[in-house]
């Protein structure tokens, strides 16, 4: 497990996760920091920089060139090991399983070994202190990089990834993670649990904003992220990643629910 302490941060710190090879969301993201004044080395990303997009080597390079800070996510572990898949843990034949094969085939093919080396070197855990409280920012899960936690999982998964956590790093005050896909805060006894959301993809809402946080004397903000979908879409098709995630960037649905509780996916009757 490697632990990199940034010690403290002063003024805003940007959060985000999933950029997902999605280049025009990537750029305004980092563009988003710029205009509100955050410094670099206060732009932290959690993980899975390459993923369901198009242009996996434009936005591995401009995170490295804009100096964002990155947790290693399952995507970068497994490219950095040169896996044959994206690592998620999938139920073989479900829709997420087979998607995947398309996306991280087209990622394996663009990825070079310097940016799996660059990957290969990615901390796994990122702390720092802002104001009086004490930060961690993960991929998934400590158990386990991949762990899906969602908005509405148990109490209980929540409790075990705290405690897993703080053993290795020690006592946090909030958690900031990623992996999921979708922004949410959820209090777990005296620690906050912010996932900041993916900028990659929209968030099985409707809509096509993406999001991202702003974290302000320990204070989280989870804020929206327009970006241009057109172009995003375009590079896809042009890529030929006609599978499904092309079209939850202009649907802002994702394609398929396997992965989501029951309670997060959409009624038969929205679905039609």
């Amino acid at each position: 497990m490697r632990h990199q302490d940034l010690g403290e941060l002063l003024g805003p710190v940007l959060l985000f996760g999933g950029p997902y090879s999605n280049l025009q969301a990537t750029e305004a993201v980092l563009a988003q920091a710029e205009a509100l004044g955050v410094a670099k080395g206060n732009v932290i990303c959690t993980g899975d920089v390459v993923a369901y997009c198009a242009q996996p080597a434009e936005t591995v390079a401009a995170v490295r060139r804009a100096g964002v800070v990155v947790v290693a996510g399952n995507c970068e572990a497994q490219l950095a090991a040169n896996a044959l898949d994206c690592g998620c843990g999938f139920e073989a034949g479900t829709a997420c399983d087979l998607l995947s094969a398309g996306w991280y085939a087209h990622a394996n093919a663009e990825v070079d070994s310097e940016a799996r080396r660059w990957m290969a070197r990615l901390p796994d855990v990122v702390t720092f202190q802002q104001a009086d409280k004490r930060v961690a920012v993960i991929h998934g899960g400590v158990t386990d990089v991949a762990r899906f936690v969602f908005s509405v999982s148990p109490e209980a998964m929540f409790v075990e990834e705290i405690a897993t956590l703080e053993v290795l790093v020690g006592a946090v005050d909030l958690v900031i993670a990623g992996h999921s896909g979708i922004a949410f805060e959820r209090q777990v006894g005296d620690v906050r649990w912010l996932n900041a959301g993916a900028v990659g993809m929209p968030s099985h809402d409707g809509l096509q904003e993406t999001r991202f946080a702003v974290l302000r004397d320990g204070v989280p903000e989870i804020k929206r992220l327009a970006y241009d979908v057109e172009a995003a879409h375009a590079a896809m098709q042009n890529a030929g990643l006609t599978q499904g995630y092309d079209h939850a960037l202009l649907s802002g649905y994702w394609p398929s629910e396997d992965v989501l509780p029951q309670e997060l996916r959409l009624p038969p009757l929205a679905k039609g």
